[in-house]
């Protein structure tokens, strides 16, 4: 059996650097919505979104949140989101998705994945519309 020992070095740096930089946020986002689109409980909300545009706005984001050169110009995700009555129980299928696909990356740790949702989860509040929130 094989084991490969990282230094330091090997484990420090941006999660962006680590997944491969812009390509590897491409082919995250690209696996993502692969996944996401074909979910019968949220497809619906993606029937007719320009999805060129939402991967190229995904992508900036992702690369954002993980430490890369690249700022998101998107709309704010309140506004992106109003209206959509998105519920806290799709927002966590789309986390489920996310999580699915990050762990197919073996160049993240557990932690760097816990990182990146913990992250994804700041905005859970302006992407869902949840009008019956218990406290």
């Amino acid at each position: 059996m094989f084991f490969l020992v990282m230094s330091d070095d090997e484990t420090s740096g941006t999660i962006y650097e680590r997944i491969g930089g812009e390509e590897g946020i491409a082919q995250l986002v690209d696996s993502f919505y692969d996944k996401v689109t074909a979910d019968q409980e949220l497809k619906a909300y993606f029937e007719h979104v320009p999805m060129d545009k939402l991967l190229r706005m995904q992508r900036e984001f992702f690369a954002m949140a993980t430490g890369g050169p690249i700022q998101y110009s998107g709309r704010p995700f309140r506004q992106v989101h109003q209206g959509l009555a998105i519920s806290r129980r799709e927002f966590q299928r789309f986390v489920e998705h996310l999580i699915e696909t990050l762990e197919e990356f073996n160049e993240l740790s557990k932690q760097d994945v816990l990182d990146l949702i913990a992250k994804v989860n700041l905005y859970a509040d302006e992407i869902t519309n949840d009008t019956n929130v218990d406290g």
